[in-house]
């Protein structure tokens, strides 16, 4: 939607047709074709490609040299190439000594779409209308990770939208990018059951839950606002989480897979 408003035309590649769906639903060209036949087929010189594609997307790396004659291109990584690492982190924070399998996936997707002149955003959590802690809330199956005292970060779908249209000026350049005010769980958590007026969930130990909620670090994306120029229009959850709950149905079904 951020690409519509400035005008340019968007053909979105996703991999279901529900997805490709819901986006010609508002208004946006999308296709489930193979991307890397939709790159030799659409990408030129006044391309921006954004890859959102997850690193383990078998055709990912494969994508990234059809991409040379783009005029940008962006690929979304992930603030979990951190892994363990406690504490504020920066882009300029130096990764863990020993990495994951699944980390360095996502670090290799990264070198190779910096090869072909792209910029990184490594995100944390995203969040928007119908994603989110406050979803969970309301269909009744989150669980606080242990008592809640870990920080985590978070950023609005929209403001990352910004963020990765911005970075088309940035070229081989690594951003962490997050909203102004990482958090303790139970703080969010607390603030969204006063206002949907629901009792606090139940907690799981520690060990149980999703490893994105075992993490305890602060992302300072502070380098990225100033360097892209961008202004958040979600700076904290607050923010970020008022519309998305005023706008929520009463109920929400159950049946619909659990989002981390």
């Amino acid at each position: 939607m951020a690409a519509r408003a400035r005008g340019l035309s968007v053909l979105g590649v996703v991999r279901s047709a529900e997805s490709a769906a819901r986006l010609r639903a508002r208004g946006v060209d999308a296709t489930t074709e193979d991307a890397s036949e939709v790159a030799q087929a659409e990408v030129g010189p006044s391309t921006h490609a954004l890859v959102t594609f997850p690193a383990t997307a078998p055709t990912e790396l494969a994508l990234a040299p059809l991409l040379t004659q783009a005029r940008a291109v962006s690929y979304l990584s992930t603030t979990g190439v951190y892994e363990d690492l406690e504490g504020v982190v920066d882009d300029s924070t130096p990764l863990p000594a020993q990495t994951s399998p699944k980390y360095a996936a996502v670090l290799a997707a990264e070198r190779a779409f910096r090869a072909v002149g792209a910029a990184v955003l490594r995100a944390p959590g995203i969040y928007g209308q119908a994603r989110g802690i406050h979803v969970r809330l309301q269909r009744g199956d989150f669980r606080l990770s242990g008592d809640g005292s870990r920080y985590g970060s978070r950023i609005h779908v929209a403001d990352l939208a910004e963020l990765l249209l911005a970075s088309a000026a940035t070229p081989r350049e690594t951003f962490a990018v997050g909203d102004l005010e990482p958090c303790r769980q139970i703080d969010i958590v607390t603030w969204l059951c006063e206002r949907l007026a629901l009792p606090l969930p139940p907690s799981a130990p520690l060990e149980t839950v999703h490893e994105t909620l075992q993490r305890n670090r602060q992302v300072d994306g502070a380098r990225a606002l100033r360097r892209l120029g961008v202004s958040l229009l979600y700076p904290t959850y607050r923010e970020g989480l008022a519309g998305a709950i005023s706008r929520q149905p009463s109920a929400i079904s159950r049946d619909k897979p659990a989002d981390n």
